[in-house]
C-alpha cells in the first residue's frame, strides 16, 4: 500500500510553550518529506480530531503521526481505522513537562522524537488479523470447588463447557470433608454442573493429548475406555492438591506407631465413623496437634499452606463434638487465621478443654500406652513433654502439578543461588531442578509443546506466573490455573480464584475470535513473521520463547503457533540472522528510528544518549515522572520497546555506529517479588548485554558506555537520578571515538 503520511502536532498541554512547534511542522514537510503536517492547539478535542479524521476521510492520509501525549493516554480518542498505521509521539510528558521551556536542546529532543515516529510510521505496515477457526468452548480440568465453579460461570456466561475429572465422583477433596469451615456443601454446585445443558462431565477420565493452540486446542480424553476428541479455546486448570508425604517426617513419629496420623487422616476418620486409635480402636481422650509439620521448613515445604491452622482448630471441634471431655493440644509455630477467621481461632482458645502453645516439636515417642511429644521454645518458655493417645500431623499442601521431591529440588536450586555456591554445586541443583521440571508422574494436560507436557513449575512447584498485575495467568497462553494449583487455599477461596479464572479464558478466546492478544498487550493485532529461507536453525527462538509459541521440526526450523504468541517480540530479540519481524515492530523499523536521530559534531560537545526502555514498567514510570514535573538532562532519548527481552544486539551496534555515547536499558525487576511481564525479558537482556560488553572491549570502546537497570513502576523519582549520573559518567569518559564515521 501506498503510504500517505499525516503528522499531526499538538501545542496544548504546555507543549507550544516548550518547543516551536511551527519548527516542527517545518521540519516534517520539508526534511521528513510528510505531506500534510497540520498544527493544532487541541489535537485531542472534537476540533482537532475532526481534522484528522476529514483528512482520513479525504483519501489524503492513510497513515498518521500523532505528535502530542503519551501513547498510554487518549488511547480511545486517538482511535481510528485500526487497520491504519498509527505512531504516537510522545512531546507533552517526556519533553514539554521535564525540561525547560524555549531552550534549544529541548527543541532538538522535540525534533528527534518526530523523527523518530515519523520513521516509525514509515517502515510500519497496517494490522490484519489472522482469521483462522477459533472454538469458544472452554476446556476445565478438575472436578472439585474450583473446577465446578468455573465450568458453572462460563456455561452461565453462555459457553459451551467439558469438564474432566479424573475421579469417578464429582467434589474434588473437599467432597471427603466431614464439613468445611463455612459448613456449606458442594452437592447443590455438583448438581447444577451435572445437569446444565452447556455443561459435558467426564468422569473417570484423563488428557490423553492436548495439542494446537489457543482458540483451537484439540484435545484427547480417556474416559471410561473411550477415546473423545474435542477442541476448546482456553482451558481452567483446577486440579487441586494432595498432602505432603509425611512418610518423611520419621522425626514426628509418622511410620514408626500408627497413632501417628495426619490431617487429612483424621478428616476421613471423622467423615467415616468417629476419630480413634487406630492402634487399638478406642477412643482418644488425648490428641495432639503437631502444626507446619514438614512445612516452613527448609528440609521440607519453605511455604505456609494458608489453611492448616483453621483445619485443625475445625478437627479439635471435632474431638469435642465426639467427647465433651476430650484435652486437644495444639503446638503451632505461628497461628494464621486471617480475616473474619480470627473469630473461629478465639472460639477455640475459648474452649476449657483447649491448650494451645507456641513452640516447636522435637519428637515423638512411644512410651507405654500413650505418645510423649516433646516440644521446646513454648510460650511458657521451658521445654515441655505432652502425653497423648493421637498425634496429628498438619501437614502441608502440594499442587498436583508437582510432587514434593520436585518441590525440594527447586527450592534447593534458588537456596543454592542465593547463598552464591560455586558454579558445580548450582550447575548440579539446576539440573535436577530441571529434571523434574518435565513432569514425570505429574503430567495433568500432556501438552505437545516443545517445552514439556505440562505448565512450567515455578517456586514452591506451583503453576502460577507469579506476575503481580496478572493473576490466574500461566505460561502457557490460554490456560489458567485456579483454586489450590495456583496457590494454597481453602473451598470458599477456591471458588472465588474460579469466577476469576474463567472470566480470563473467556476472556481469551474472545480475543483469539479477533485475532487480538492477551496480557499484557490486550488487543495487539501483530504476529511475528519468519523468513525461513535464512533460518540456520540455531533454535534460539524457540528455547528463549517463554510462552511455548514455537515448537520446531528435526531440523530445528521454528514452527510458529501465532496464537500462543504475546507479542512480546523475545524471538525477534533473540535471531542473530534478524528473520523474525512484525508488522509494526521490526529489526529495521528499530534501527530506522536510532538513525533518525540527530547526533551533534564532536565539537558541539552535546553528547547524546539512547534508552532502550521497557514499556511495561520503565516507560509509564517515565511518563508519571513527567506529570511530576521532574527535570532530566536533555541529552537522554528514549525508545520504548516492548520488552527488554525483544532487544537485538544489532540496534546496540548500530546507535554506536552512528555516534551515540551511551546506552541505558532499563526494564523490569527479576525474581518472584516483581517480575517481568514477560517473564524473562529482563534476564535475556542482561545476558545479551554481558556478551555485547565483551565486544566493546575487543574494540577499545569503554563498557562502562552500556548500562543495565532493573526499574519498577513506582520508582518514577528515581528517573532523573538514574539519567544525570549516567550523563555524568559519559562526559567524564568523553565522546563515542566513532562519532563522525
Amino acid at each position: 500500500m501506498s503510504k500517505k503520511l499525516g503528522c499531526y502536532i499538538c501545542s496544548g498541554c504546555d507543549v507550544g510553550q516548550a518547543v516551536d512547534t511551527a519548527k516542527l511542522a517545518k521540519l516534517a514537510e520539508r526534511d521528513l518529506r510528510v505531506p500534510v503536517c497540520r498544527v493544532h492547539p487541541f489535537l485531542c478535542g472534537p476540533e482537532g480530531l475532526a481534522l484528522i479524521r476529514n483528512d482520513i476521510e479525504a483519501g489524503g492520509v492513510n497513515a498518521v503521526v500523532v505528535a502530542a501525549c503519551s501513547p498510554r493516554v487518549k488511547t480511545e480518542a486517538f482511535q481510528f481505522d485500526p487497520k491504519m498505521v498509527l505512531a504516537r509521539v510522545n512531546l507533552r510528558e517526556h519533553v514539554a513537562w521535564c525540561q525547560e521551556a524555549g531552550h534549544e536542546d529541548t527543541q532538538m529532543l522535540a525534533a528527534d522524537y518526530l523523527r523518530m515516529g515519523v520513521v516509525k510510521a514509515q517502515k510500519a505496515e497496517p494490522l490484519e488479523p489472522v482469521s483462522e477457526p477459533v472454538s469458544k468452548q472452554i476446556l476445565v480440568v478438575g472436578g472439585g470447588a474450583a473446577g465446578l465453579t468455573a465450568a458453572l460461570e462460563a456455561a452461565e456466561a453462555g459457553y459451551e463447557v467439558t469438564l474432566v475429572e479424573s475421579k469417578a465422583q464429582l467434589g474434588g477433596f473437599a467432597a471427603g470433608l466431614k464439613r468445611s469451615f463455612s459448613g456449606t456443601s458442594l452437592q447443590p454446585l455438583i448438581e447444577a454442573v451435572s445437569y446444565h445443558p452447556r455443561i459435558q462431565v467426564l468422569t473417570s477420565a484423563w488428557i490423553e493429548r492436548t495439542e494446537g493452540q489457543p482458540g483451537a486446542f484439540e484435545v484427547t480424553v480417556q474416559a471410561d475406555g473411550t477415546t473423545t476428541r474435542f477442541h476448546a479455546g482456553a482451558v481452567v486448570i483446577a486440579t487441586g492438591w494432595k498432602p505432603y508425604d509425611a512418610s518423611r517426617l520419621g522425626h514426628l513419629g509418622y511410620g514408626t506407631t500408627p497413632d501417628v496420623i495426619t490431617g487429612v487422616e483424621l478428616e476421613h476418620m471423622a467423615a467415616n465413623g468417629g476419630i480413634r486409635r487406630p492402634s487399638d480402636g478406642k477412643p482418644a481422650k488425648d490428641v495432639v496437634f503437631v502444626q507446619c509439620a514438614g512445612s516452613r521448613d527448609p528440609d521440607h515445604l519453605s511455604y505456609c499452606s494458608s489453611v492448616c491452622c483453621l483445619a485443625t482448630l475445625k478437627q479439635a471441634g471435632y474431638i469435642h463434638e465426639q467427647d465433651p471431655e476430650a484435652r486437644v493440644y495444639v503446638v503451632y509455630k505461628d497461628m494464621r487465621t486471617p480475616g473474619h477467621y480470627e473469630r473461629y481461632y478465639r472460639q477455640a482458645q475459648d474452649h476449657p478443654f483447649n491448650f494451645l502453645t507456641k513452640g516447636e516439636v522435637t519428637g515423638v515417642q512411644r512410651s507405654g500406652d500413650k505418645l510423649v511429644v516433646a516440644a521446646k521454645n513454648t510460650l511458657l518458655g521451658e521445654d515441655i513433654e505432652l502425653r497423648a493417645d493421637l498425634v496429628v500431623l498438619a501437614t502441608g499442601m502440594i499442587p498436583n502439578s508437582a510432587d514434593g521431591e520436585a518441590i525440594r529440588a527447586l527450592e534447593d536450586a534458588e537456596i543454592r543461588a542465593e547463598k552464591g555456591e560455586s558454579a558445580a554445586q548450582r550447575a548440579e541443583a539446576a539440573r535436577k531442578a530441571e529434571e523434574l521440571k518435565a513432569h514425570r508422574g505429574t503430567e495433568i494436560l500432556n501438552l505437545t509443546y516443545r517445552q514439556g507436557p505440562d505448565l512450567p513449575v515455578l517456586r514452591h512447584g506451583f503453576p502460577d506466573s507469579h506476575f503481580i498485575c496478572f493473576p490466574y495467568e500461566t505460561r502457557r497462553t490460554a490456560i489458567y490455573a485456579a483454586g489450590a494449583l495456583r496457590a494454597p487455599m481453602d473451598a470458599a477461596q477456591a471458588q472465588q480464584d474460579a469466577l476469576g479464572a474463567a472470566l480470563k479464558a473467556i476472556q481469551s478466546v474472545e480475543l483469539a475470535a479477533r485475532g487480538q492478544a492477551v496480557h499484557p498487550r490486550a488487543g495487539d493485532m501483530s504476529f511475528p513473521s519468519f523468513f525461513l529461507q535464512r533460518c540456520t536453525q540455531c533454535k534460539r527462538c524457540t528455547e528463549e520463547c517463554p510462552f511455548g509459541a514455537l515448537d520446531e521440526d528435526e531440523k530445528g526450523t521454528p514452527k510458529p503457533n501465532p496464537y500462543r504468541c504475546r507479542r512480546c517480540a523475545i524471538c525477534l530479540g533473540s535471531c542473530p540472522e534478524r528473520i523474525i519481524s512484525f508488522k509494526n515492530y521490526s529489526v529495521d523499523m528499530i534501527a530506522s528510528m536510532i538513525k533518525a536521530i540527530e547526533v551533534p559534531e564532536e565539537d558541539e560537545e552535546k553528547p547524546r544518549v539512547l534508552v532502550f526502555m521497557c514499556e511495561n514498567d520503565a516507560y509509564p514510570a517515565l511518563d508519571i515522572a513527567g506529570l511530576k514535573r521532574l527535570r532530566y538532562d536533555p541529552s537522554v532519548r528514549v525508545l520504548p520497546l516492548r520488552c527488554l527481552g525483544s532487544l537485538n544486539i544489532v540496534w546496540i551496534a548500530d546507535a554506536l555506529s552512528r555516534g551515540i555515547d551511551g546506552i541505558m536499558l532499563i526494564g523490569c525487576k527479576l525474581g518472584d517479588d516483581y517480575q517481568c511481564h514477560f517473564v524473562r525479558g529482563s534476564e535475556l537482556a542482561q545476558r545479551r548485554l554481558e556478551n555485547v560488553k565483551e565486544t566493546l572491549q575487543r574494540l577499545r570502546l569503554e563498557s562502562e558506555r552500556l548500562q543495565l537497570t532493573q526499574f519498577a513502576i513506582n520508582e518514577a523519582d528515581k528517573l532523573p537520578a538514574l539519567f544525570n549520573d549516567f550523563m555524568e559518567r559519559i562526559r567524564e569518559m568523553g565522546p563515542n571515538p566513532y562519532k563522525g564515521f
